[in-house]
């Protein structure tokens, strides 16, 4: 077909890894954390080696309008730019070019660290490395020491030592020496494992004239589970073969965000991904929120002509640099990161969306850099805007439509004054009398401890410094990382508890577990109370702190007097009512 935008082609394993090792195919995923876990690499090269499929890759050969092309990676390399582009498959040929090659991944906290797995001649096994295999003779405990033999010209020798070590465990333990039909199984085992570098991986090429629809389509057609190929796979793909040191950084910067600024401890609030920065940089530098501006950009479209040229696409990569900067100030990184927490989001297991902090990053920015915002104001509005947008899930439904409405409307705001007028309107517009009254009432009738309401009631504690429920310790304290073991603290308790509600008659969990009827509770509290009914346990700490320092604990959490007196369906209803104050208490606050 004169019009065919692809071929398919049968390729080696060891070739195509080969390929990745010189620069010829670029696979950014070896700057990214490697996400699958070991167990999978393992059952990976099992499947090879018992001729089973492990699916196909896809390329795309680079585009050559450019003429700055980069080569991927830090290793010396034959080919100073990549010629093709991972688009599928990029998870198992790094699994593999770790496993077989020897070459070192990305955690999920950036440190490099060897996947290695052993083999087993004698059964025809693998597993994932542990120093019981690397003791043991009858494994081999990395197969990439075989390949590398192979490489060498070495593999003889490795298999004889490896049957003379075999055999003088043998004769240690009183068994017999290796026969040989033994000897025989082993090299042909240890071919067998060889030959996986000719193991025949199905590969789709698709040709530079193809454009990113036609490749996310074809994507679709071919991925027989249905995958859909997002902006993120060609943004990145994209920035690290225009950019590789553009590429490098944001990846640094990812591990790098995690840490304050003077290493003090660690932040836990969200972890960051190339996506997030780039989502960053695009709205900074181009007042863009879609992600396929990004890749349009990249290949230096201009949005508005929507033609193509190199001109534009060096000036596009200016801007993207220069707001990059900005965007990965650690300084500004972390500043936004106390307001966050000054906002009572102290953990990343109170953010229900990734979207809520890096769409606010990104306003942050802006008012920082382009409307020169004083920072107690910028702080003021952003600590409200962090507050209204998580709680309310603003940027949940159709995220990129909200923001790039968002900076439609900033077009036209010109000074700070403007800019924070501009957020109070938005967020006022969240936060009405309605919502208070009404919408939060009915928000708060659910069982789900990850709806963003419970995160939101949390962060209210949190603002207000209000004490644990039975305790003098701000509920804050035991959010703070570092502050206590790997043991939670701090448990959700019921305060109807389960088994007293189950002999009340309700039996469906979506009764009993209504946030309404949560608390959180120390550890050692929690275990105390167990399955005591409220009418038991209150007397108890009734006469522990004193009648008013119980009811103002009470008070600070949201229940209601002599709650445990009530029937527990008009107990629901009078704390979520209690929990609605509370909520705009902090809100309040945070607005003085």
């Amino acid at each position: 077909m004169a019009n065919e935008l692809f071929t398919p082609i049968n390729r080696k394993v060891g070739d195509l890894l080969t390929d990745v090792k010189n620069g010829r195919i670029g696979l950014p995923d070896l700057q990214r954390p490697f996400v699958w876990k070991d167990n999978k690499v393992r059952e990976l090269l099992d499947s090879m080696l018992k001729g089973y499929p492990i699916g196909f890759v896809m390329l795309w050969e680079s585009p050559a309008d450019f003429a700055n092309k980069k080569q991927i990676g830090n290793n010396d390399k034959d080919w100073q730019e990549a010629r093709d582009l991972v688009i599928d498959g990029q998870q198992r040929l790094t699994a593999l070019l770790a496993a077989i090659k020897g070459v070192q991944v990305k955690d999920s906290n950036y440190k490099e660290r060897y996947i290695k797995i052993a083999f087993n001649p004698i059964k025809r096994e693998f597993e994932v490395w542990s120093q019981a295999y690397e003791r043991s003779t009858e494994w081999i405990s990395s197969i990439s020491e075989v390949f590398a033999a192979k490489d060498n010209n070495t593999v003889s020798r490795l298999r004889r030592n490896y049957i003379k070590l075999l055999n003088e465990k043998r004769v240690k333990d009183g068994l017999e020496a290796v026969n040989d039909d033994e000897e025989m199984m082993i090299e042909d085992n240890i071919n067998e494992l060889l030959n996986l570098s000719d193991y025949v991986l199905p590969t789709l090429e698709i040709k530079a004239i193809a454009n990113e629809e036609e490749v996310a389509d074809i994507f679709v057609r071919v991925n027989s589970g249905g995958q859909k190929l997002t902006e993120k796979n060609f943004i990145e793909t994209l920035l690290a073969v225009y950019d590789n040191d553009l590429h490098m950084r944001i990846n640094q910067f990812c591990k790098d965000s995690r840490i304050p600024k003077d290493g003090t401890s660690y932040n836990h609030i969200i972890e960051v991904d190339p996506v997030h920065i780039i989502r960053t940089t695009v709205g900074l530098a181009f007042k863009r929120a879609r992600l396929r501006y990004a890749y349009m950009l990249l290949r230096g479209k201009d949005l508005n002509t929507r033609k193509s040229s190199v001109e534009t696409q060096q000036e596009n990569l200016e801007k993207f640099r220069n707001a990059l900067e900005t965007v990965m100030n650690l300084n500004h990184w972390h500043a936004f990161m106390n307001i966050e927490a000054e906002a009572g989001y102290l953990k990343s297991s109170l953010i229900s969306s990734d979207n809520a902090v890096i769409f606010s990053y990104m306003l942050y920015l802006i008012g920082k850099t382009e409307y020169k915002v004083q920072p107690v104001e910028l702080k003021r509005i952003m600590q409200k805007w962090v507050f209204m947008a998580n709680i309310r899930g603003f940027y949940t439904d159709s995220p990129e439509s909200t923001v790039e409405r968002q900076l439609a409307d900033l077009r036209v705001v010109k000074t700070a004054d403007e800019f924070i007028a501009y957020l109070d309107a938005e967020i006022k517009n969240q936060f009405t009398e309605d919502y208070f009254s009404v919408t939060l009432l009915n928000n708060l009738v659910t069982s789900s401890t990850t709806s963003p309401i419970w995160y939101g009631y949390v962060a209210a504690l949190n603002v207000l410094n209000y004490p644990m429920l039975f305790s003098t310790t701000p509920t804050s304290k035991y959010f703070v990382v570092g502050a206590h073991g790997t043991k939670s603290s701090i448990d959700i308790h019921h305060i109807f508890p389960k088994h007293y509600l189950t002999l009340q008659g309700y039996e469906e969990d979506r009764d009993r577990n209504q946030i309404a009827n949560y608390t959180y509770l120390d550890y050692s509290t929690n275990i105390d109370i167990s399955d005591n009914p409220p009418v038991d346990y209150v007397e108890a700490y009734r006469k522990r702190l004193g009648e008013d320092g119980y009811k103002t604990a009470c008070a600070q959490n949201a229940l209601p007097e002599n709650f445990e007196m009530l029937n527990y369906p008009d107990f629901l209803v009078e704390r979520r009512k209690l929990m609605a104050q509370l909520i705009r208490k902090a809100y309040n606050k945070l607005s003085e």
